[in-house]
């Protein structure tokens, strides 16, 4: 399932480096891109924009992972908010814990409860892991891939992936995104459309990178105007 950003933007109003190109290669999209290491396996051949966003941020290490935790903040002015996730994939079991509660549930079996705590853990884990949903929701959205594409904030030439997801299914269907990367396919800045709108509904910079045992996250979003700050603390990625 796919974010529910434009719920985060309810739920939450009151509380580069030089790369070195290795390799050219060509995708099923008949785009000219860049890849970011050169490919030697064929079960890791990446066929597609998105899948290089998702490997470029270190996708093949995902299988090992048996347990991620993180703290999604949003500083917004003077007005903090927060929440913290503990995630074991391999079983799908997620724990919340707020100040008003701590919740343990898992996402096979849900009641009332959990599918509206499953709500904020889906937006706040999209935004940690967005590389990775290009692939988790492969089936779930078109993409169109242009080579040359003038980024929002850095108004820098940059390649622009644009991702609208179908009209059924997930939280709030029909939603746009457009990224916006250079050779390295780390994404630099985005733009959330809700309802596939021309106009911007958010528009934030991608920064602070770290790899934690092989993934490689963003940590902190950063709106193009007004004082508003996304960022990721406590970030544990625990491998087999």
């Amino acid at each position: 399932m796919k974010s529910i950003i434009a719920l985060l933007l309810v739920l939450l109003t009151g509380i580069s480096c030089k790369n070195e190109v290795k390799q050219t290669q060509s995708y099923e999209d008949e785009t000219e891109v860049k890849n970011p290491e050169p490919i030697t396996d064929t079960k890791e051949k990446i066929t597609t924009t998105a899948e290089a966003i998702a490997y470029a941020n270190g996708f093949k290490n995902w299988d090992k992972v048996s347990q991620i935790k993180f703290t999604f903040n949003i500083d917004r002015d003077t007005i903090h908010s927060e929440r913290s996730w503990t995630w074991k994939p391999k079983e799908d079991i997620v724990t919340l814990t707020s100040q008003k509660d701590t919740i343990t549930y898992n996402r096979a079996n849900m009641d009332s409860i959990t599918t509206k705590v499953d709500k904020g853990f889906i937006n706040d884990k999209y935004w940690l892991l967005t590389p990775y949903n290009l692939i988790w929701d492969a089936e779930s959205f078109t993409s169109e891939h242009q080579i040359k594409a003038t980024a929002p904030i850095s108004n820098t030439e940059m390649q622009k992936l644009t991702i609208v997801y179908k009209d059924k299914g997930g939280y709030t269907p029909g939603d746009a995104y457009d990224f916006y990367f250079e050779g390295d396919f780390i994404i630099k800045e985005w733009v959330f459309r809700q309802g596939n709108t021309p106009e911007p509904s958010l528009i934030t910079s991608w920064e602070d990178y770290k790899n934690y045992n092989g993934i490689k996250i963003a940590q902190t979003y950063k709106i193009n105007k007004g004082n508003w700050k996304l960022y990721f603390t406590g970030v544990e990625v625990i491998t087999d």
